[in-house]
């Protein structure tokens, strides 16, 4: 009787002692799905900035693309500006000797 007892008793509080375990990691299942599906949401969030930023970033690049084209061209402007500038200036000084001499005729005729 005795025995049975103690048996039965044994078997009572390992069936509690599983149930509470059982219970305990479903608890931490449920923690490490929560955490898990935080940290994919994270994640998901995380790829979705990093494809803006990219996006901003070819955006940016391109655009520096473009002013560097800009800017190569302005260059190229200003060295045919340049160009144009010393030749109206040599056609000037030319045209200011002609004058001069010019005059000199005039004033020798006079």
């Amino acid at each position: 009787m005795f025995t049975s007892w103690l048996i039965y008793t044994v078997f009572i509080f390992v069936i509690i002692y599983l149930l509470i375990m059982i219970n305990y990691t479903k608890a931490l299942h449920k923690k490490e799905k929560l955490i898990v599906n935080k940290k994919d949401k994270n994640i998901d969030d995380l790829k979705t900035m990093i494809k803006k930023y990219r996006v901003q970033l070819q955006r940016a690049i391109g655009d520096i693309d473009v002013l560097t084209d800009e800017l190569a061209n302005a260059r190229n402007d200003l060295k045919i500006m340049r160009a144009k500038n010393s030749q109206q200036r040599l056609e000037i000084d030319q045209l200011m000797a002609k004058v001069k001499e010019l005059e000199e005729k005039i004033e020798a005729l006079i």
